[in-house]
């Protein structure tokens, strides 16, 4: 948080990748909203901010999401579903555990 808060003093080329893992970990709700329109605003800026994340909060933000299974370590690892947070609830129920506690995340 440190080092994000750090890049985000600097003067905003638009250029620039942001890759963040599991941002959220361990901050309350609205830490995390207000996580969301700062990143936001850099996407805004014409950054790109790449995002590995659980929390469905930020995945039904997402411009885009890769769904990545069927389960972790050895298991997993391949794409199982990827678009808008919408196509994935729409298009992937069946392949996708994410699709299935997104859904209701997104009435």
């Amino acid at each position: 948080r440190v080092k994000l808060s750090t890049e985000l003093s600097k003067i905003q080329t638009g250029k620039t990748i942001y890759i963040l893992d599991e941002p959220t970990t361990g901050l309350h709700f609205e830490d995390i909203s207000m996580l969301l329109k700062v990143l936001n605003q850099l996407v805004d800026k014409g950054n790109s901010v790449i995002v590995i994340e659980h929390n469905l909060d930020v995945i039904k933000t997402a411009d885009w999401v890769i769904d990545l299974g069927p389960e972790g370590g050895d298991a997993g690892g391949k794409i199982i579903a990827e678009g808008t947070p919408e196509d994935i609830v729409k298009k992937f129920m069946k392949q996708s555990v994410t699709a299935k506690f997104l859904k209701p995340e997104l009435k």
